[in-house]
């Protein structure tokens, strides 16, 4: 009905528009973050828009939208989509170990998806001998693999070259390819960036750590497990 209505109105449609990409939040990350349950919204990138200039960032758990609960993606693309363009709106956010309230003056998604997406100039690190970690041989990325995997707005990361089949890594999921950017909610560009995140994880007791990867472009969180078999 809003749809129809906006369409007789306006001669078109104008859904509300938040700004971010999202995943589901699943048992693992949920446990890597020290969320109690699996549940939100989790944000994987946040480009120039609403929730940007709200303050909302990569890592976030969306856990209400405008005092509506927020399940899972699903549930928060069909809330923010029948939102008001212009609607100032609470977003409940999970960072950090706790709950923060911002909020986001929404924006159109239709004005949004005729936008280009903006490049990022970086400089790649210089070429470093590969090193395996958790079953990963890992090696920084290059200007020459940037190129190779889709990959020109990414800057920093380490880039999974092979993997053992039988690791945890590879039974969660990771790829060949995949370019880890960053380990426990922060950015890393060497593999001694990787290894000091895992050494203050496992310090700290926990037995998985939450990884940001990119895969043909596209960001992606993944839980890996840090613990060593018996």
């Amino acid at each position: 009905i809003r749809v129809v209505d906006q369409l007789r109105e306006f001669g078109e449609t104008r859904r509300g528009w938040l700004g971010v990409r999202i995943q589901d939040v699943t048992a693992e990350m949920a446990d890597a973050i020290g969320l109690e349950d699996a549940r939100g919204a989790m944000v994987t990138d946040v480009p120039v828009g609403p929730a940007l200039d709200g303050g909302v960032q990569v890592g976030d758990v969306i856990l209400s939208f405008d005092g509506s609960d927020v399940q899972d993606t699903r549930g928060l693309v069909r809330v923010v989509g029948e939102s008001t363009v212009g609607e100032t709106v609470r977003l409940v956010i999970f960072r950090d170990g706790g709950t923060e309230t911002l909020r986001i003056t929404l924006g159109r998604r239709e004005t949004a998806e005729a936008a280009a997406t903006p490049e990022v100039d970086g400089d790649s690190p210089e070429a470093a001998p590969s090193s395996v970690i958790l079953g990963m041989t890992l090696t920084p990325l290059t200007e020459e693999l940037r190129s190779e995997l889709n990959a020109t707005n990414v800057t920093g990361g380490l880039v999974i070259q092979m993997l053992d089949p039988v690791s945890d890594a590879a039974e969660m999921g990771l790829q060949v390819g995949d370019i880890i950017t960053e380990v426990t909610q922060a950015p890393i560009a060497t593999v001694a960036d990787f290894q000091a995140r895992i050494d203050a994880a496992d310090e700290a007791g926990q037995e998985s750590i939450l990884l940001l990867i990119r895969r043909d472009g596209n960001p992606r969180f993944m839980a890996l497990s840090i613990k060593e078999d018996e």
